[in-house]
């Protein structure tokens, strides 16, 4: 019986841990294969004129939800579209993380089903790109924990931003190649980064637990996310 219930209890802590999921079916095709990829569409991306809405999909809090970045919760629902064989989701609402209310991504998506990504665009790139002899590093930071700890982002050995709590900056890169993104606190975080002139890339910042002051994160965003997360941040005023 004691088994039982702490098993209960487990699975009690499992499922408010994870992030609540609501589904709206009006058509099932039943589960996609695993070979087939889905694709996301950001709320400012068009369906194309060949999808067929096969319901809607809400991520949301559940209450005591801890593992919902963006990243998660977009898996969550590509996961519900791949069940009922949607092969797109496009996303049309986005909360993003806020001091007084959830901590946690919230979404809105439809669920799709294209046949011909034929011609396709989903964001028209920036004209201003093409050809340039720079790249675009936008880097952002939600609000989260260690709201008063900042630190310098490097590029090698320049500094070219400085990591606050919710905020966002967008940097132009001349030097292309492999290189390195680091930050230091009490700890020193670095990733790899391989640099090409003409594209964007996002940088997502945050803090971890540390023994005094929180230690830097840094990552490397798939772009669709990316350039969600980065949107949802107001811009500051001066």
């Amino acid at each position: 019986m004691n088994k039982f219930l702490s098993f209960l209890a487990c699975l009690l802590i499992l499922v408010s841990c994870s992030p609540k999921i609501t589904t709206s079916i009006s058509k099932n095709y039943g589960a996609l294969s695993y070979e087939e990829e889905v694709r996301v569409l950001s709320i400012q991306d068009t369906e194309p004129n060949n999808a067929e809405l096969l319901g809607t999909v809400k991520i949301g809090d559940a209450g005591f939800t801890i593992d919902c970045n963006l990243s998660v919760v977009v898996d969550k629902a590509k996961i519900e579209a791949r069940k009922i064989g949607g092969n797109a989701i496009k996303i049309t609402k986005h909360s993003p993380p806020n001091f007084w209310g959830s901590s946690c991504h919230r979404i809105t998506a439809n669920i799709l089903k294209v046949d011909n990504w034929n011609n396709y665009i989903a964001v028209t790139a920036d004209s201003a790109l093409i050809d340039a002899d720079y790249a675009l590093l936008h880097v952002y930071r939600h609000s989260g924990g260690g709201v008063l700890v900042n630190y310098d982002l490097h590029l090698g050995d320049t500094v070219i931003c400085r990591a606050q709590n919710k905020w966002k900056e967008t940097v132009k890169i001349h030097k292309d190649g492999l290189n390195t993104l680091w930050a230091r606190t009490e700890a020193k975080a670095e990733i790899p980064i391989n640099i090409k002139f003409g594209n964007e890339y996002y940088i997502r910042c945050s803090l971890t637990t540390g023994f005094l002051v929180g230690h830097p994160q840094l990552e490397l965003v798939e772009n669709t996310i990316g350039r969600m997360e980065f949107q949802s941040i107001p811009e500051k005023k001066q």
